[in-house]
């Protein structure tokens, strides 16, 4: 009796050892898939530039300049957003004469306005057309068709601090303003918007070190990641920020305050979406960066649709953070080996950013230099060198085997990363994650950066438990401890980090 007592009490405590183990790896997440509505044997994938400049304001070049050059490097959809215009068109072009001529005394525009009109010749000597169809505007040229997103503008064109790119909202206001002022009238004129190149405002384009960038004990870094995080906290309009812009140089810390955001978010059910763009000044900028909008027809109404609801990818030819292409660079060693031409590419360029730290903090270069270098595909003139660039033929998530599948092409290797961290790194063609493997490392959501020779594709966050998380942390704050809105006059907080870094002294975990 004894030793079946013995037995069956072994038998238990055995069982009751396992059942815990089995049930952490059954995690049993629900997963929020932003392209769960998409259809993808149907849908088109639309290379599209959501921030570009003409001469109208600061760009170096005409509208039909731009436009050639758009169409040369394969964009479908175009918004041209000049400081302080909102653009009602290809054919007309922006009608706010004062903005060039205070832009002309100051040296930063030159040359006469050109628009489209309905018909016309580029300068490279192709013929186009303009016309409108159900309410949207189309360029036709060469058997290609190029829809022109309404009402492109850069708000706050005399704010030192507070640019916001907008679109489908006629709305400008080109007094004093600030971020709130131009976010709360895009949203009430129906509008969406994005927080432009953060980077270049918080300053964090002049840190040298991702450990510094963002850091939340850094009293400028933590009033700033507060502002934005109150801003699309309050206004659905703003639908997240711009974090790989013009070659990546002044954003390549801006993926850190991307992740910073998320986590706050996520935590309430929410989500914050990553734009990339060319911020396109001069023609060798325009195919930098873009986002790739999912949609089953080429309309304004689909556009909007695609970006209000994260259907789209953001990507870009360039990459700028040595931190991030270190890790590139062992993974395709890892799984193509080391003397993959890629890796070899991705190390070359990472190895001349930190060449570059080191001589800033030795004093060999002036103190005020960022890295200035990048991992780019561009030939001088702003073409592309390589022929192919990553795409993503579909997303398939399985709740019941909790894994998430990217399929791709052209690319070579997919990171997952949760909570600013990645988790798994996989081959590009065997990308399906099994959440259980990983349930110790996420947090309440996941991105995927989906990287090949021709530069990087990021996809929109998938939440994990979101609705269970909204209704647990509804009242949860998405900024950390006080904090209040200086409005214009922080640009004084920013500047002053700045200089302080500059004379090497570091706030936060650096000194």
């Amino acid at each position: 009796m004894k030793k079946l007592f013995a037995f069956v009490l072994g038998l238990l405590l055995i069982v009751a050892a396992v059942l815990p183990a089995a049930s952490a790896g059954n995690s049993a997440y629900t997963i929020t898939n932003p392209y769960a509505g998409v259809k993808w044997k149907t849908a088109g994938q639309y290379k599209t530039a959501l921030h570009t400049h003409t001469n109208a304001s600061d760009g170096d070049h005409t509208l039909k300049e731009s436009m050639q050059r758009h169409v040369e490097t394969g964009f479908d959809i175009v918004a041209v957003t000049d400081h302080g215009i909102v653009d009602p068109g290809f054919v007309s072009g922006p009608t706010r004469p004062f903005v060039k001529r205070a832009l002309d005394l100051l040296h930063r525009s030159e040359g006469e306005i050109t628009y489209l009109g309905t018909e016309g010749t580029f300068p490279g000597g192709a013929a186009y057309s303009v016309y409108s169809k159900d309410g949207n505007e189309y360029l036709k040229t060469g058997g290609r068709t190029m829809l022109h997103l309404p009402f492109g503008i850069e708000q706050n064109a005399v704010s030192v601090n507070a640019h916001v790119t907008s679109w489908f909202a006629d709305f400008h206001d080109n007094t004093i303003s600030g971020y709130e002022d131009a976010i709360r009238s895009v949203e009430k004129a129906g509008g969406l918007c994005v927080i432009n190149h953060p980077g270049e405002y918080t300053k964090a384009r002049y840190e040298l070190h991702s450990a510094d960038a963002y850091s939340d004990q850094n009293p400028s870094f933590a009033y700033h990641i507060n502002k934005f995080a109150s801003y699309l906290d309050r206004y659905d309009a703003c639908i997240g920020i711009d974090m790989n812009s013009k070659g990546d140089n002044r954003t390549r810390f801006d993926r850190i305050l991307w992740d910073k955001l998320l986590q706050r978010f996520a935590a309430k059910g929410k989500n914050v979406f990553g734009i990339a763009s060319s911020d396109a000044h001069q023609l060798d900028v325009i195919d930098t960066g873009f986002s790739v909008l999912l949609m089953e027809s080429l309309t304004a109404a689909d556009a909007k649709a695609a970006l209000q609801n994260g259907r789209f990818f953001a990507a870009s030819h360039c990459l700028g953070n040595p931190d991030e292409l270190y890790e590139i660079a062992e993974a395709l060693k890892a799984l193509y080996g080391e003397k993959n031409a890629v890796c070899k590419a991705v190390l070359a360029a990472a190895d001349t950013m930190t060449q570059r730290v080191r001589d800033i903090e030795s004093g060999k270069l002036d103190a005020d230099e960022d890295i200035g270098i990048t991992y780019s595909v561009l030939d001088e003139d702003g073409y592309t060198t390589v022929k192919t660039f990553p795409s993503v033929s579909a997303v398939a998530v399985d709740a019941a085997a909790q894994t998430i599948t990217i399929k791709s092409k052209h690319a070579l290797l997919v990171r997952m990363i949760s909570n600013g961290k990645t988790v798994a790194v996989k081959r590009a063609d065997n990308a399906t994650f099994d959440l259980d493997d990983y349930a110790g490392s996420l947090g309440d959501y996941l991105r995927f950066e989906v990287f090949g020779e021709g530069g990087m594709l990021y996809t929109q966050p998938f939440l994990l438990n979101a609705e269970r998380n909204a209704a647990k942390n509804a009242s949860l704050p998405v900024t950390r401890g006080l904090f209040l809105d200086l409005g214009t006059f922080d640009f004084i907080i920013a500047e002053v980090h700045k200089w302080l870094r500059i004379a090497g002294v570091r706030l936060g975990s650096r000194f």
